[in-house]
């Protein structure tokens, strides 16, 4: 049957799903700032993008897939692709190593983008490919859109599900922090995995004036690209958790303990945000202070400013008092 050919009645179940969920996206606000997005993920089919998928159990993970031979599974499987939920495709070991993220998230994510008609926007990130296809979807050129992977598995299988649905633009084999040089320039850059600083690769890939939006801590992080060189921006307001980006040399830091910390900072995700921004530049107690000093900031006075090899991490003003490097 292959998951982009259901029987009627699977068909039926996903069309009416896929509007459920465009409806409850439509109601988070998502992308108030750009309704043309409400038409691309009603248009767009995510179970094609997912023809299996983990859900976590006690035990572990359960597999659900679209030729499971139980009609019940089935259709399980098929409400499941469109609940606005991420949901882990590949897992090696027991650990996530790809997923097609909540789709909520993406459309807050491409809306933020700002991407405009004829913007040549390169995707670090290939997942399940389902993202790639909104924006080629929104632009209505398959050659305008790039999406970039370090792992052949994980390229092959979204060119596959890419063409299922009728798309095909770029698919790229590599290290997405190094760019795609061969596709610039951009005007716009999106990573759907998280980085602990800003490639320098992707600035001078981008058009000064672009936008580059990137996962950085717990965080999303918008920038505008000023030349190869500098690009600044402020965090947005949501919490935001994806893959590390694989490939290239990328320490973690080791993880200071939060023993010391009062329990109202070590459970307070904004608190936590602060941490793994600050990680290597403040330790637990004095990122707490700073906290509790300044009122529980909010995400949105955080930002990000890159200027040639340096680049850090702000609160409220990129020249301090409070300024964290990034590297």
């Amino acid at each position: 049957m292959g998951a982009h050919a259901l029987d009627k009645d699977l068909e039926a179940v996903a069309a009416s799903a896929r509007a459920a969920l465009v409806q409850e996206i439509d109601a988070s606000g998502a992308w108030a700032a750009d309704p043309v997005w409400r038409e691309v993920f009603a248009a767009v089919p995510r179970h094609v993008f997912v023809p299996y998928y983990y859900i976590g159990t006690v035990d572990g993970y359960e597999r659900l897939w679209g030729e499971d031979p139980d009609p019940r599974a089935r259709e399980r499987w098929v409400r499941g692709a469109y609940a606005d939920t991420p949901l882990a495709t590949r897992l090696r070991d027991g650990e996530l190593v790809s997923s097609s993220s909540q789709p909520s998230l993406m459309a807050l994510m491409l809306t933020e983008l700002q991407v405009a008609d004829g913007n040549r926007v390169l995707e670090i990130g290939a997942g399940s490919g389902y993202n790639a296809a909104l924006l080629a979807h929104r632009l209505g050129d398959d050659d305008l859109v790039t999406t970039v992977d370090l792992e052949p598995e994980i390229t092959e299988s979204a060119r596959w599900h890419l063409a299922a649905a009728g798309y095909h633009p770029v698919v790229v084999t590599g290290d997405g922090g190094r760019g795609v040089p061969e596709r610039a320039p951009f005007d716009r850059i999106i990573a759907t995995c998280t980085m602990s600083s800003i490639p320098h690769a992707w600035l001078a890939q981008c058009r000064p004036g672009g936008r580059i939006l990137t996962p950085l801590a717990t965080g999303l992080v918008v920038l505008t690209v000023r030349d190869a060189a500098h690009a600044e921006g402020r965090f947005l307001h949501t919490p935001a958790y994806f893959v590390p980006l694989r490939g290239g040399v990328r320490p973690e830091p080791e993880r200071a303990s939060l023993g010391a910390v009062p329990l109202r900072g070590r459970q307070h995700e904004l608190f936590r945000f602060l941490l793994a921004l600050t990680r290597g530049s403040l330790d637990p107690l004095e990122a707490y202070a700073l906290w509790e000093g300044e009122g529980h900031p909010r995400r949105e006075r955080y930002g990000v400013t890159v200027a040639g090899e340096h680049q850090w991490a702000w609160l409220d003003e990129p020249e301090g008092p409070y300024t964290w490097s990034l590297r």
